[in-house]
């Protein structure tokens, strides 16, 4: 399996910081941001990965991380043209990288605690998406389960009246298909290609799977969930970067 970390987008909910770098860049209590979902991924077991960035700032991504061998890995890089194009756009981005092989696709602004690598070991087909319980559904692709509440029927993106209190996470594991049904989508209300979406063709072709993840999950897409995230980092950051 091979890691795809999305780090584009203009991160507008972090200006003015993102007027000087990606946010991406920007510091989660002693390291950058996109040093977590590189760690997430790596320590999955998941070594060769690509990060897909804007046109902006590559270079700066460049910089810092270089071929990535200080981190355990080794990195590729693509640049997505469009900024706002959406999420689904930005993956397509690493098509040719993926080579037919299953993706483990994370975004750039999560940290996980949760170690993924049996979740990764274990997986073959379909899509796999990874959930958690937040007191605010309505910010993310909300899951609408069946009445075993064992089965989702539908991922529904930002929802004003969520069906459920569990947040679609932003890791999946995808299989080669994944980027045929990007193919297919069309811009969604907010003019982007919405990974939701996607994830809902693997819905309706009965090849979907969910995990709760275990352990604590950040967003830290604004300012003030950036400065709660490096809060509750620098409290345990052992559980986040395991001495290897």
């Amino acid at each position: 399996m091979k890691g795809i970390v999305l780090a584009g987008g203009l991160g507008t909910r972090l200006r003015p910081l993102t007027l000087i770098t990606n946010k991406h860049l920007l510091p989660v209590y002693g390291r950058p941001m996109i040093s977590y979902p590189i760690e997430t991924l790596r320590r999955a077991g998941i070594t060769e990965i690509m990060i897909v960035c804007g046109r902006e700032h590559v270079g700066h991504f460049i910089n810092f991380l270089g071929s990535g061998k200080e981190s355990g890995v080794k990195l590729s890089f693509a640049v997505q043209d469009k900024n706002n194009a959406g999420i689904a756009d930005a993956l397509s981005c690493a098509e040719d990288f993926s080579d037919n092989e299953n993706v483990a696709v994370i975004l750039g602004d999560n940290i996980f605690e949760d170690d993924f690598s049996r979740s990764a070991e274990t997986f073959t087909d379909g899509a796999r998406i990874f959930l958690k319980k937040v007191k605010d559904p309505e910010r993310y692709g909300v899951p609408v389960f069946d009445r075993t509440g064992k089965k989702i029927v539908r991922i529904e993106e930002k929802p004003k009246k969520p069906k459920s209190d569990f947040a679609q996470t932003g890791l999946y594991f995808f299989d080669s298909r994944i980027f045929s049904f990007i193919k297919k989508l069309t811009p969604s209300k907010r003019g982007e290609l919405e990974v939701t979406d996607a994830v809902n063709q693997y819905v309706d072709a009965g090849m979907m799977e969910f995990f709760v993840v275990k352990g604590d999950w950040y967003d830290a897409g604004t300012i003030e969930s950036l400065l709660e995230t490096s809060i509750k980092v620098s409290k345990k950051e052992s559980a986040f970067f395991p001495k290897k």
